[in-house]
């Protein structure tokens, strides 16, 4: 949870599939304010406002000082978990939301799922296929070089398409099928659903193939 733009709904809809929250920072803010409980706090703690009451009701409180990575970072790799919700990350501070794609990108074994107020994003695996519907948006953006080798069910098929920022993007196309995949080289490419997929695209991301 990070101190981006985040209402209650969007928390609950969260803490109904991944209970145990953590504090990204100054996500704790937010928590303080609607009196939310965190099983812990991480980051360099610099925006946080109040560690010593997060310590005093019993939530771990952990400051890693280097700075070579975000607050979102610093909690992906000091936790361990089946999947990550990630909320408060997107909205507000549009360098915090480029800080948390680049997260995805840097932990390619970890299913991450960021939901913000429309959308959920989230790293493709290399081999991805989901239930939508049909009509349903499907955005894709290379966080790296990453090219096309199949796919399903699109409007667009990305089949032999070389991906790369400021060369080629796949932003805006949709499902043509209720069934959507798409295979590509590697790990790399930023995929973009509607939010009432949420479900479907957390069973994507749990039974993806290796």
């Amino acid at each position: 949870m990070g101190g981006g733009a985040l209402d209650r709904e969007t928390l609950a809809l969260a803490k109904a599939r991944a209970p145990v929250v953590v504090a990204a920072d100054g996500g704790a803010n937010w928590l303080s304010a609607w009196g939310e409980p965190a099983s812990a706090v991480i980051g360099d703690m610099d925006s946080v406002e109040d560690a010593d009451g997060w310590r005093a009701r019993g939530a771990r409180v952990e400051r890693i000082a280097e700075q070579e990575t975000t607050d979102l970072e610093k909690c992906l790799y000091a936790t361990e978990a089946p999947f990550y919700l990630g909320v408060g990350l997107m909205g507000r501070r549009f360098d915090h939301t480029l800080g948390a794609l680049h997260a995805l990108l840097r932990q390619p074994a970890k299913r991450i799922v960021l939901i913000g107020e429309e959308d959920v994003v989230f790293l493709a695996p290399p081999v991805w296929r989901a239930r939508l519907e049909a009509g349903a948006r499907v955005s894709f953006f290379p966080l790296r070089p990453v090219t096309g080798v199949a796919s399903e069910g699109l409007v667009w098929p990305i089949d032999a398409i070389a991906f790369a920022p400021g060369v080629r993007i796949g932003t805006s196309n949709a499902a043509a099928d209720e069934t959507v995949a798409a295979r590509f080289d590697d790990f790399g490419m930023a995929a973009t659903v509607e939010r009432r997929f949420l479900d479907a695209v957390l069973d994507s991301l749990t039974t993806a193939e290796a």
